[in-house]
């Protein structure tokens, strides 16, 4: 059987992606966001995982509003990297897991979630700009990605996100072989891109959901998608994604690291649980 035996909560960005590719570790606006990486990128390379299911929100790469899925769940062996519209980064594809992938969207289905399921799925930074700072390139490590809509209303609410990391960890435990998962979750912090407050940053809120997300998810499961955008921007609810790997990993979660920075536009987060 398999077992899930990590999970990392960490915010994505383009302008993350453009400071790893210009090597900005060491400017002042992006020093601590860079230092938040490597004690997270040591444990994941030290515990080997032989698969990351991925959950993050595609930027209408992939899906546009005219079909724009509630759950989506890649199910093949590559994922090709999104071109954004300024060219593809030097970065290579991913590897997928098409076994674990089939086997998660018959579980899920099994469990009363209904993804739909892709053969063909290209990745966006939702996902390209934070792997690079937890896992050195190439890549050998599959991916399964899970991508949620947190942009073209009805969104799921927190507490679905939340179950359907349960749903995926009971997947993951129903694998037939000893398939060892990390999930990540991807999404920014605290950040709105547009109206009156475009600009507007939270420290105070992205640290009170980082507490709660260790100590009672279900608080914030219980709050509903205003409460999100109103304590930390519109985009913010980009957020409800991190209760899908907080799902996964259970409730009795040991927290390994945490770190938060908000030098720009958007709050900066990461936080890594493995199961007690």
């Amino acid at each position: 059987m398999g077992s899930i035996v990590g999970g990392i909560g960490v915010s994505h960005a383009p302008s993350l992606a453009r400071a790893y590719d210009e090597g900005l570790s060491d400017h002042p606006d992006w020093a601590d966001v860079f230092a938040m990486f490597p004690p997270a990128a040591e444990w994941l390379a030290g515990l080997d995982p032989d698969a990351l299911v991925v959950v993050y929100n595609d930027h209408m790469n992939r899906f546009f509003f005219d079909a724009y899925p509630t759950f989506a769940l890649g199910v093949a062996d590559e994922y090709p990297q999104a071109d954004e519209g300024w060219g593809l980064r030097p970065l290579p594809d991913l590897v997928g897991d098409s076994d674990l992938g089939w086997h998660l969207a018959r579980s899920l289905v099994a469990d009363e979630f209904d993804p739909t399921v892709c053969q063909e799925m290209v990745v966006d930074h939702g996902v390209y700009s934070v792997l690079p700072f937890l896992a050195e390139p190439p890549w050998s490590t599959p991916i399964v990605p899970v991508a949620v809509n947190v942009i073209r209303h009805p969104l799921p609410t927190p507490g679905r996100c939340f179950r359907l990391g349960q749903a995926i960890a009971r997947a993951v435990a129903s694998y037939p072989d000893d398939r060892r998962v990390v999930v990540v979750a991807t999404g920014g912090m605290s950040h709105q891109l547009h109206g009156p407050d475009f600009g507007h940053l939270a420290p105070e809120w992205d640290n009170q959901f980082l507490d709660l997300l260790e100590r009672d998810p279900s608080q914030l499961c219980q709050l509903d998608h205003s409460d999100y955008m109103q304590r930390g921007g519109a985009e913010s609810v980009e957020i409800i994604m991190w209760l899908a790997m907080r799902g996964a990993v259970g409730g009795s979660a040991r927290r390994l690291h945490r770190a938060y920075a908000a030098p720009m536009l958007t709050g900066y987060g990461l936080i890594s649980f493995e199961p007690a």
